[in-house]
């Protein structure tokens, strides 16, 4: 009986995630560049102000700023060397040029997370209508700012952005960052985040523009200067304030931040998973029982389940496997990934209690040589 109710279970939860309106699964809401179109190089960029947050970022910012350039005409970047010590500085000076400024980022203040404070010191220098929030890693190909201003034009939102995509090299990439995609849409359903609803509020914060009299109205990056998952906090202070906003998934924005490893992959979805939990052990075991039922009722009915369980098994596996095939196709992976669904899954689990155990020890998030243990999402 009890196998037979986790299995029930988890068709149910499967055929849920298959068949909710809102078909988090779907690759609909997307936005690329149009290679085809010959305006894209020449567009007008005068109303935007990009602004890059950087520490020890020599390696990639270059590409980031020279891909920066290629947007169109007038666009201003502003670049805030957040205390690096590799030479991120003088890399961005040769790479930018005209219109392209350097800021020297002050010491961090208490009760900031870096990022934050990097912005914040930038946008005191935004003079134009429109900000463009881009991570020192990502590289933006030709015409995609023009999409952006063109879809913003389009729909009236006040905050759209970009989930880049990040290079799948190996192994653990091609298994690991479709999943994190899926995952998110998941608990992040696209269509009811761009919809006026204040339910769900995302953004993806390698790659934002946001109009800066809303960041101004919100007051600035210091609403949000102890969140460790920045960007949907950014969006919900924007829905909160009366704006709408737009999340869309996207070829024309890469990651050039190689992960490669299942340490690194680790690394990085450790750093902020139990705040996503809003540090809460009740959540955090909530979590892991949904993934234990998601991802493992079914294998054990079909091992030890009785013949009704088995039916209700092959019909959960079959409704998970529908509903990843789409995300896999958008990536250009094999729908055969889909049958490591429950593989990829666990690990995703074991990291999200690891990233409470890192917590619970006062370790804390981790980055770039700060750590920021004290913060809550409340600060």
């Amino acid at each position: 009986m009890v196998i037979t109710a986790l299995a029930t279970a988890a068709a149910v939860l499967w055929t849920g995630v298959l068949i909710a309106p809102w078909l988090a699964w779907s690759t609909r809401e997307r936005l690329d560049a149009d290679p085809a179109d010959p305006g894209s190089s020449t567009a007008d960029c005068s109303a935007v102000t990009a602004l890059i947050p950087a520490r020890d970022e020599a390696p990639v910012i270059g590409r980031t700023i020279a891909a920066l350039r290629a947007q169109g005409r007038g666009l201003e970047i502003v670049a805030i060397d957040d205390q690096s010590s590799d030479g991120t500085r003088d890399v961005v000076r040769a790479a930018g040029g005209p219109g392209c400024r350097v800021i020297a980022g002050a010491p961090i203040p208490a009760g900031w997370v870096g990022k934050m404070w990097a912005l914040e010191q930038g946008r005191r220098h935004v003079r134009t209508p429109l900000t463009l929030l881009l991570d020192a890693d990502i590289e933006l190909r030709p015409g995609i700012l023009a999409a952006l201003l063109a879809r913003r034009q389009l729909d009236g939102r006040q905050l759209l952005s970009l989930m880049a995509v990040l290079e799948m090299d190996t192994m653990w990439d091609k298994m690991l960052v479709p999943a994190f995609v899926y995952f998110f849409k998941l608990l992040y359903p696209f269509r009811v985040s761009n919809s006026r609803s204040r339910l769900v509020a995302a953004a993806a914060g390698g790659c934002v523009l946001v109009d800066t009299d809303m960041l101004e109205r919100i007051g600035g990056f210091g609403a949000i200067r102890a969140e460790l998952i920045d960007d949907c906090a950014l969006a919900r202070r924007v829905k909160s304030a009366g704006g709408r906003t737009w999340i869309g998934l996207t070829h024309s924005a890469i990651s050039r931040r190689r992960l490669g490893t299942l340490r690194a992959s680790w690394r990085m979805v450790a750093r902020s998973a139990f705040a996503q939990l809003r540090f809460s052990a009740l959540l955090l075991a909530c979590c892991v029982a949904l993934l234990a039922v998601a991802f493992w009722a079914a294998p054990v009915a079909w091992i030890a389940g009785p013949p009704r369980a088995h039916w209700l098994a092959t019909l959960a596996v079959t409704a998970m496997i529908a509903s990843y095939i789409p995300v896999l196709r958008f990536y250009g992976r094999s729908p055969l990934w889909a049958l490591a669904l429950p593989f990829t899954g666990t690990l995703y689990m074991l990291m999200t209690v690891s990233s409470a155990v890192r917590s619970w020890r006062g370790v804390g998030a981790a980055w770039k040589g700060r750590t920021y243990g004290d913060l809550s999402p409340h600060t």
